[in-house]
């Protein structure tokens, strides 16, 4: 089976090996990145595992500002694209941790019973505490999450999709593909949630603008999970506030943006059974010619643009504030203030 992951990237080179990694161990083949812009070593990393046939590098094709849907029509032209059984639109910082059978994607396909697409489930996983960058796995760093089946005030989580080559496809979404609108009920695609249920019509149907691409996740991961690691270390956030956003130019991450996925009441980790066979393959690509001595660059290249963000009084304005921020959703901070309560700001 041959299934191809296309991502874009801005400034991702300390964190591109473990992804790659990763995705190998759960059955990825092939990787399509488009990058743009990087000052931190990512597109020479990129040329270099190109160089040993691990990934297809391009130049983001953007001539917007809408960087990754450009890219995803592009994308459609790639024969890395155009020859794979599946296709897998996720970030560098998304890991599919998939709780059936070996852990890899065919398992989670069969016990989805072979749709024709699989919409997974957002976890986010909080920063809780962890301030120093260090040059280890991130799924062994960042354990805790908010309660899975809420999300601030959200009973409706966002998803990603892996995709099989024969839906009927008008065209690829960042989270989830999209059909033509009209088709006959008879063609629609099969489509499950990391449970291997049917998703919900108005999700199928992209009938309602505000779920175009979540629906509720109570019950939707039985099969698998999609562990986002939005925030990192908090060197890492702070770098990556600086980098913007591979999507729209110029974005901020601000405090509101840190809260929400910083909720750190239910630990979980049921990704950590990856970790041997992740640093496995880790070890392998690293004993590859050029590849350790180029992760270095890009690890040294990370921590120096940290400390060049900290001699800057914004930057270190916005690490103590972050420090200082309550560990639970604005909502949450909201209600408990309607309430007269004083909200816990310790660490579990």
């Amino acid at each position: 089976m041959r299934v191809t992951a296309v991502t874009c990237v801005k400034n991702e080179g300390p964190f591109l090996l473990e992804w790659i990694a990763f995705n190998r161990v759960i059955g990825v083949s092939d990787h399509l990145f488009y990058s743009n812009d990087c000052s931190d070593g990512t597109d020479r990393l990129l040329d270099r595992l190109a160089d040993h046939g691990l990934a297809v590098h391009l130049p983001n094709p953007a001539q917007g500002r809408n960087y990754q849907m450009e890219a995803l029509k592009d994308a459609r032209r790639q024969g890395v694209v155009r020859d794979a059984d599946w296709l897998w639109v996720a970030d560098v910082d998304e890991f599919l941790n998939i709780h059936v059978g070996d852990n890899t994607i065919p398992a989670l396909i069969e016990a989805c019973g072979d749709p024709q697409a699989i919409s997974v489930t957002f976890q986010f996983f909080a920063n809780a505490g962890v301030e120093t960058y260090v040059d280890l796995p991130v799924i062994g760093q960042f354990t805790r999450s908010h309660n899975p089946d809420l999300w601030c005030d959200q009973s409706a989580i966002e998803v990603k999709t892996l995709v099989r080559r024969d839906f009927p496809l008008q065209y690829y979404g960042a989270h989830r593909p999209f059909f033509r609108a009209g088709l006959a009920e008879g063609k629609r695609p099969r489509w499950t949630d990391g449970s291997g249920r049917a998703v919900p019509e108005n999700f199928l149907l992209a009938a309602n603008k505000r779920r175009l691409r979540k629906f509720p996740a109570q019950g939707a991961r039985v099969f698998a999970t999609l562990n986002h690691y939005a925030l990192r270390s908090l060197d890492s956030y702070l770098v990556k506030n600086d980098r913007g956003d591979v999507n729209r130019e110029n974005r901020d991450f601000d405090d509101t943006y840190w809260r929400e996925r910083n909720d750190p009441a239910v630990e979980d980790r049921s990704i950590l059974r990856m970790l041997p066979r992740l640093e496995a393959q880790i070890a392998a690509l690293k004993a590859l010619p050029g590849i350790a001595e180029l992760h270095e660059d890009c690890v040294r290249l990370h921590r120096s643009r940290r400390d060049a963000l900290l001699a800057q009084e914004d930057y270190a304005a916005m690490q103590a504030q972050l420090r200082a921020a309550a560990p639970l959703p604005p909502g949450e901070g909201a209600l408990l203030g309607q309430l007269g309560a004083t909200p816990v700001l310790e660490m579990p």
